[in-house]
This record gives C-alpha cells, sequence and structure tokens, in this order.
C-alpha cells in the first residue's frame, strides 16, 4: 500500500532536525574496550555512550547498557556484536524528534535486546542492507529505487524491544533476511509497528510480539519466502496487518509468507496515528500478494473486515489460503473486492469459523483446493468512515513490558545464520488473552 504522504512528512521534520545540527551521534572514539576476545563493554562504565561502546566493539563483544535515557543514534556497523540494556524499560534512546532512527544495524550477525527506542522521526530499529535506508535519504524514507539489485543484511535479531511513538516504523527489517523479531512492542507508529520489505527469500520470523496504536501493526511488503509472522498480538491498530506488493520497493511481487496463531483484533483504534491510505477496521489485508498461507489466526471484532484480498496497481492476489481460523465479530469476516482491471485468481478457504463473506458463501464457491486457474469472485460492502487521527507523538505510553532473562549474566547472544523456521502442524488457535499482560488495549472475543 503506498505510504508517500507519511514518509515524505517524516523525510522532511528529518532533514530539518538535522539540518540543525541535531544529529544525535556522540561520543564516537571515546572510552576503553576492555582486553581479551567476546568481552563485555558497559555503558557508561567503559564507554560513555552506547554510540561510544558500539564503535569500541569487537565481533563476539557484548555491549551493557546500564539505565538511563541517551539521547543518541546508534549506528552498528560491525558483525555479530550484541547490544543489551540492563533494563528494558530503563534504558531508553530517546530521538527527542531530532533524529530518524534509533538504532540503525548495517551488519550482519547483530542482536538488539532489551532497550526502548522512541521519539524517533523515521524508525525506532532499523535493520538494512540498503545504503540508501541506513542514510534515511530525504523525500525516499529508505526505500530502494533504481534498477541496481537490492542488497540483503545476512542474519539479525531484535527480541524484547520497546519501540513506542516513531514516525514511520518501530521495527523496520528492510533489505534483509535470516532473522528473527521477537518478544517485543510497538505504538504510536505513524505506519507500521513492524515493517518487513524487500526480501527474497526472507527466511525471517515474527513471533510472540505486542503491536498495538499504530497505523498498522504488522506489514510485509515484496518479503517473500519463508516469511512467517506467528503468535502475535496484533490488536487495537488501525489495521491489524497486511502482507503486499508495492512498486515502491525492489522484489515485488510478495508471496509465500506464513501467517499463523496470531490474535487479530479490535483494529479500529481512534487515539492511533492515521493510515496513509485511509485503513481503518480490517485485522488483514492482502493487497496483491499471493501464495499466502493464512492458518489458525483469531480475527475478530474487526469493525470493517476480519480478511480483506485485494489488487494493487497491476498485481493481482493469486492462490492465497485461509484455512482453520475463526473469524467472529467482524463487519464482514472474509471479503474479496478488485478493481475492474486486475482480478485475483486461485484464492480458497477452507475449515474456517465464518459468518459472513463478500461475496456470499465463499466457502463453499471458494473452498480449498482451488483450481489454479480460477478466478476469484468479487463483491463490495458498506465500509465505515476512518476517523482522525492523532500525532504519532501522543500515542499512549506503553505498559512495562516482559524483561529479556539474565541480561547480565547471559553474556553475548550467537545469532545464527539462519533461523529456525516453525513448523506450521503445531501452530494452534490462540486465545483472545494472548500476550494481554503487557497490552493496553483488549479485546472480548
Amino acid at each position: 500500500m503506498p505510504r508517500s504522504a507519511l514518509r515524505v512528512f517524516a523525510a522532511v521534520l528529518s532533514t530539518l532536525m538535522l539540518a540543525a545540527g541535531c544529529s544525535g551521534d556522540a561520543g564516537s572514539g571515546d572510552g576503553r574496550r576492555p582486553t581479551g576476545a567476546d568481552v563485555t563493554i558497559h555503558v557508561p562504565a567503559d564507554a560513555p555512550t552506547i554510540s561510544a561502546a558500539v564503535s569500541l566493539a569487537e565481533p563476539g563483544d557484548l555491549v551493557l547498557v546500564a539505565p538511563g535515557v541517551y539521547h543518541e543514534s546508534v549506528k552498528i556497523k560491525t558483525a555479530r556484536i550484541t547490544l543489551r540494556g540492563v533494563s528494558r524499560d530503563k534504558v531508553v534512546i530517546d530521538g527527542r524528534l531530532q533524529q530518524p532512527n534509533g538504532v540503525v544495524v548495517t551488519a550482519p550477525g547483530v542482536a538488539v535486546q532489551n532497550l526502548t527506542v522512541k521519539n524517533n522521526t523515521q524508525n525506532g530499529v532499523l535493520v538494512t542492507g540498503s545504503a540508501k535506508a541506513a542514510a534515511g535519504l530525504p523525500g525516499q524514507g529508505g526505500y530502494d529505487t533504481g534498477d541496481e539489485p537490492a542488497t540483503l543484511l545476512k542474519s539479525f535479531l531484535v527480541s524484547h524491544v520497546t519501540a513506542t511513538s516513531n514516525g514511520l516504523y518501530g521495527i523496520y527489517a528492510f533489505s534483509a533476511q535470516n532473522g528473527v523479531i521477537e518478544h517485543s512492542y510497538t505504538s504510536g507508529s505513524a505506519d507500521s509497528g513492524i515493517y518487513v520489505g524487500q526480501c527474497k527469500p526472507c527466511r525471517i520470523v515474527v513471533r510472540e510480539n505486542i503491536a498495538e496504536l499504530n497505523a498498522v501493526g504488522y506489514e510485509g511488503t515484496n518479503a517473500s519466502g519463508d516469511m512467517y509472522v506467528v503468535g502475535n498480538r496484533l490488536v487495537g491498530n488501525r489495521v491489524g496487518l497486511t502482507t503486499n506488493s508495492d512498486h515502491q520497493e525492489k522484489l515485488v511481487p510478495q508471496r509465500d509468507a506464513v501467517i499463523a496463531g496470531n490474535l487479530i483484533a479490535a483494529n479500529q483504534q481512534t487515539a492511533t496515528p492515521e493510515q496513509a491510505d485511509g485503513g481503518w477496521g480490517i485485522g488483514i489485508g492482502v493487497d496483491g500478494g499471493s501464495g499466502n498461507q493464512f492458518i489458525h489466526n483469531r480475527v475478530a471484532n474487526n469493525d470493517n473486515a476480519g480478511l480483506v484480498i485485494t489488487a494493487t496497481s497491476d498485481i493481482p492476489p493469486v492462490g492465497n489460503k485461509i484455512v482453520d481460523n475463526a473469524f467472529t465479530g467482524n463487519g464482514v469476516d472474509v471479503g474479496w473486492t478488485f478493481p475492474a482491471a486486475t482480478r485475483g485468481w486461485g484464492n480458497c478457504l477452507r475449515g474456517n469459523e465464518l459468518h459472513t463473506t463478500v461475496p456470499a458463501r465463499l466457502a463453499t464457491t471458494a473452498s480449498c483446493p482451488q483450481e489454479a486457474n480460477t478466478t476469484s469472485p468479487n463483491g463490495s460492502w458498506k465500509t465505515p468512515p476512518a476517523p482522525r487521527g492523532i500525532a504519532f507523538t501522543k500515542v499512549a505510553a506503553p505498559n512495562p513490558q516482559s524483561q529479556f532473562t539474565d541480561a547480565t549474566t547471559a553474556g553475548a547472544t550467537v545469532v545464527p545464520a539462519v533461523p529456525v523456521l516453525p513448523e506450521t502442524a503445531g501452530i494452534t488457535l490462540p486465545s483472545a488473552a494472548l500476550l494481554a499482560p503487557d497490552a493496553l488495549v483488549r479485546t472480548t472475543s
């Protein structure tokens, strides 16, 4: 889905702040690294700032950060280092709306753990192999354009991170693969809480995260091949989840993601940033994505629709499978609607708890298995209007979040070259209380 309005706003704001000399980088070259291999560099005991400690670190080192508020943009360019806070809620990287990114990772094998990033004009945590994205070039918002091939960063981990009140994305993995985003919390993202874009094959697992009070909870754009979104709480955004194709990024079209075991509910919160395309009250949106599997998700109480399949531009949705999900209390449980020039085909349903579909009787007329060339039926329904949103800086502060176990004693984290991918056979339907203790927004289903 196009997000140009939000990107232009964030890029302009970022440019103005950088022009004023508020880049946020601090302390490079200060402090000392303890002698030896695979050491722990303490902030501020060994280095006065996080950036200084990261600049000293060598592969295998742990940068361990004491509680405090750090006004800096941390750029990690050294492979296989771990950046970890002693306390997730008390180690805060605060951009003060004077820098585009809180943490930028451009080296493989890096782990970012147990800290909070907030108040950045673009992203809380950015993991990328794209030089343009890392530079946050004004007017592009981190997109790659042109004919050169995408450069993918190999392997990453983002775990137990709180990303709140950021101008584009909370946690942003772009032109990266072989990674995990887990046990994290995002809110107040003016675009998406968690975003994975421009990877093929991705081999990325997004699991057991909370995304609430964002314009979109999770978005996967041109994210194809071994892309897993599993066991997340996507509740209380404007749109819960989208998986889509977009010509503004490389590696179109999007295909072959697995969306399984998630709670996707009550995505019509008014005290949220506006979604760039006016999205509202939607649990799951498939916009030109193909070959995706939606399995054992609980999709409830989304005022517009539980799951929508449509086309984007000239890219049809093909061969998406909706299997064994529970749909309750949605305006429309499953709706398929296509522009006149671009229809989908081969999309199907099986074994779902369903009450309403558009067109009617989809469970019968489009049951799985479906012939690959069978044109998908088309319909329309009255959608509720989207209310005005609020600034991303005004979104409610999160509750204290679960901590990384043994943060001070665990040592550096070894990030695998390729993560272990989930077995879909073991994924079950989640309860309506999934990850509720750490969330602000509740659902009654």
